[in-house]
């Protein structure tokens, strides 16, 4: 009764005879959130709730050889839950969960796994059935011509590391069961798709599950899967009674997915005048998002290929388009250098696209990008188009060693995404988006090594602190003459190669990795390196 079917040929308000849209409006629950009154799956309770506990394997891909439950089976109040590779226990309170996860002597076998430091040549060696190369390559006219044709030709190698998700929340869900009617509370992007692996998982027809979707506590594209629903669901029907399962920070960064690695090669070719005529392009795993070019070169090669990926690896803000615009980025840079080029102008000779010269423009007006920068200091610009959003960001950065990292000054961002609904959220929007981009095009890295996340916790996995934040200054482009597009993930693709180009200005250094910062060895390293802020 519920159900309208409308038209495709609906024609919305047009922007000239907006009222509200257009405006800044705050959020209408902003006081619960910043109170701490608002509620998230983590808070909820139901009549009878026990609190559930996974028993987790000692490595990622390994499989039960022999458990010995006894010892939690005898705490009073627990129940213990066995499923093949599935351990769970669930309990009245959650120390005594813990308690009794603890209890339970479970023996796990694992084979070799490859490690954080040869990922990179494993990608390339390691691809997935189908994913060689060519099968899905966009070609225009013939690279190897354009080369022939070129005077100056350029080859290198980008890579991404894995990085973590790492939300506010880690995975929450309350499970709770009816007869064979089952529903499940939990913080997820995609409750659809939970909703048919709940069915799967206990056979039971989709009209008899329900999700329900409190606010998530933040996702990053990190929360689209159903596994910690499905252990609450598993504990609540072996308990006979509500569970709710909440993932610890250590769980979240062991068992969630990641930010696919990556590597990236380019071959490309100009003329002297500074005329792209070559351009070849493949990414091994990271993903396909954004990987053409919006520059024009007349001989292109352009592909994506799977590899067999030894983490889980999944969405993230902006998918591969911020692997993809790193490189891209990076080369464009390089290739305006090797003939003295300025950067922008380089950009702005092989662009024909007005709304992402527009964004070029605006970022460096704001910036004053030709002004030189001050001793010491260099400038980076770097720009791109996703979903239907176009981007261009500059940065000033001073380095100081030791220890080996940037100071970020300033970042000026210009973005076009058509038509502005609420200018204050869009802003929001675009600063958060550089703040989490300043984490990965630094410091974030996952480590492993034979299935184990060796870096595992907040001590040890660095992100983006107050005190790595530098002032932000945002340009709208209100474009009234074009649809609204989204605004939640492109403003992170020009950060880490803007970044990474101004450090090059500044020394003369180019970095071709993700994170531009190497890793310290050790978590007392890290936190020593961690930067000041920049005055």
């Amino acid at each position: 009764r519920l159900v309208k079917t409308i038209a495709d040929d609906q024609q919305t308000t047009p922007p000239e005879k907006w009222q509200q849209a257009g405006r800044a409006v705050p959020r209408v629950n902003g006081r619960e959130l910043v109170t701490g009154a608002h509620r998230y799956t983590s808070d909820l309770k139901r009549p009878g709730m026990l609190y559930g506990k996974v028993v987790r394997p000692n490595a990622i891909g390994a499989t039960l050889v022999s458990c010995d439950d006894r010892a939690a089976r005898q705490i009073a109040g627990v129940t213990v839950v066995r499923d093949g590779n599935f351990i769970g226990v669930a309990a009245p309170r959650p120390w005594l969960a813990a308690q009794a996860a603890q209890a339970v002597r479970a023996e796990w076998k694992s084979a070799p796994q490859p490690s954080s430091g040869e990922i990179f040549e494993y990608l390339k060696a390691n691809l997935e059935p189908g994913g060689s190369r060519g099968n899905s390559a966009h070609v225009i006219g013939s690279v190897e011509q354009g080369l022939a044709e070129a005077d100056i030709k350029l080859q290198q190698s980008y890579t991404v590391a894995y990085i973590a998700h790492t939300p506010l929340e880690p995975r929450a869900a309350v499970a709770e069961w009816s007869g064979d009617k089952l529903t499940v509370w939990t913080g997820t992007q995609r409750p659809f798709a939970v909703r048919e692996e709940l069915a799967q998982t206990f056979h039971l027809p989709l009209e008899r599950v329900r999700v329900i979707v409190p606010d998530t506590g933040s996702a990053y594209g990190g929360k689209h899967t159903g596994e910690c629903a499905v252990e609450a669901a598993r504990l609540a029907k072996a308990a006979g009674r509500p569970v709710k399962l909440t993932w610890t920070r250590a769980e979240e960064f062991q068992w969630a997915y990641f930010r696919p690695a990556g590597v990236i090669e380019i071959r490309s070719g100009i003329r002297k005048d500074g005329t792209l005529v070559a351009w070849q392009f493949t990414n091994y795993n990271s993903g396909a998002a954004a990987i053409r070019t919006m520059y024009d070169v007349p001989n292109q090669r352009i592909e994506f290929v799977a590899s067999r990926s030894p983490l889980r690896q999944g969405s993230y803000r902006a998918l591969a388009a911020t692997a993809n615009h790193f490189a891209r980025e990076t080369h464009m840079d390089e290739l305006a250098h090797a003939i003295a080029m300025d950067p922008l102008a380089f950009r702005l000779k092989n662009l024909k696209d007005e709304r992402l010269r527009a964004v070029f423009q605006a970022a460096a007006d704001r910036f004053a990008w030709q002004a030189r920068p001050p001793r010491g200091r260099g400038y980076g610009i770097a720009g791109g188009f996703e979903k239907g959003g176009y981007v261009a960001a500059c940065a000033e950065v001073e380095m100081k060693s030791p220890p080996d990292e940037p100071i970020i000054h300033r970042v000026v961002v210009a973005f076009d995404c058509g038509a502005v609904v609420n200018p204050d959220g869009l802003k929001n929007q675009i600063e958060g988006a550089v703040i989490q981009g300043l984490g990965g095009a630094l410091f974030e890295a996952i480590e492993f090594s034979n299935g184990r996340i060796t870096n595992g916790s907040m001590r040890e996995y660095r992100v983006p602190r107050f005190v790595d934040v530098p002032p932000i200054e945002v340009v709208l482009l209100d474009r009234k003459d074009q649809p609204s597009a989204g605004a939640g993930e492109t403003p992170i693709v020009g950060v880490a190669p803007a970044i990474g180009n101004a450090i090059f200005s500044a020394t003369g250094e180019r970095r071709r990795a993700l994170p531009l910062v190497s890793q310290a060895p050790a978590a007392s390293a890290r936190k020593a390196a961690w930067p000041r802020r920049a005055r």
